[in-house]
């Protein structure tokens, strides 16, 4: 019990997960939905190509099996968090979050560097649009919901929940997956060339994300990730 006290108010102010999951079904669904007329794709997306196998290369096929996703499982969610957390009005507070996490970034990141750059990738219009979506919700799904939460969870299962020196453990586990989200952006034959610079500004994207996906859930840092590179890419 006393354990359980010790840890409450760091997850107090989090959305409930399966509000949060309810959360980014609109950059989810667009998404899926932009992708299948661009010839580009989140290098963390493992769906969309798992999706076009199962439409056999059907682009009405995929329209239709992604718009099924996306009601089933808003309608799960607002089903399971029907009377209290799930409201309409939910999706306009986290937007507004998002845009000022985004702003956020920009200047926590501009501070650390001391120059605003984020890397050479320019993507203006639609597509741009479309990979920040991907790139909130699957980067932030496989960074911060998935590799971070488990190393996360384990700490907090071990010996080391509700003492300093699993606090100082935890946050040295987010800077390390804070690295290895910025090491990413420099792998593969699309990958940007390597620069302290811009990972030093990526890994401090990278932890500001952290920070947000702790204290406020999965749903406020999708919504950031993906307006902050709307505004990077696009604008």
């Amino acid at each position: 019990m006393a354990d359980t006290h010790r840890r409450a108010p760091l997850v107090a102010s989090r959305s409930d997960p399966k509000i949060d999951l309810a959360l980014t079904l609109p950059i989810f669904v667009a998404y899926h939905l932009g992708v299948v007329f661009l010839n580009i794709r989140n290098g963390s997306d493992l769906l969309t190509g798992e999706l076009m196998q199962l439409a056999e290369g059907n682009k009405a096929v995929y329209l239709l099996l992604t718009l099924a996703i996306g009601v089933v499982f808003a309608g799960v969610f607002a089903w399971m968090g029907r009377g209290h957390a799930f409201r309409a009005a939910k999706f306009a507070q986290i937007a507004i979050e998002g845009v000022v996490y985004a702003f956020v970034m920009r200047l926590v990141g501009s501070y650390v560097v001391g120059a605003m750059f984020a890397g050479k990738v320019s993507l203006h219009g639609f597509p741009g649009v479309v990979m920040s979506l991907g790139a909130g919700f699957y980067e932030e799904l496989t960074f911060r919901a998935i590799l971070f939460g488990a190393g996360a969870w384990f700490l907090r299962t071990a010996t080391f929940a509700g003492t300093i020196r699993g606090a100082i453990m935890t946050w040295g586990w987010a800077a390390v997956c804070a690295a290895i989200f910025s090491a990413v952006h420099y792998v593969g034959p699309m990958g940007d060339p390597f620069e302290l610079k811009s990972f030093v500004f990526r890994f401090t994207l990278g932890m500001t994300l952290t920070i947000i996906f702790v204290f406020r859930g999965f749903a406020a840092a999708v919504w950031s990730h993906a307006f902050y590179d709307i505004w990077v890419l696009v604008f």
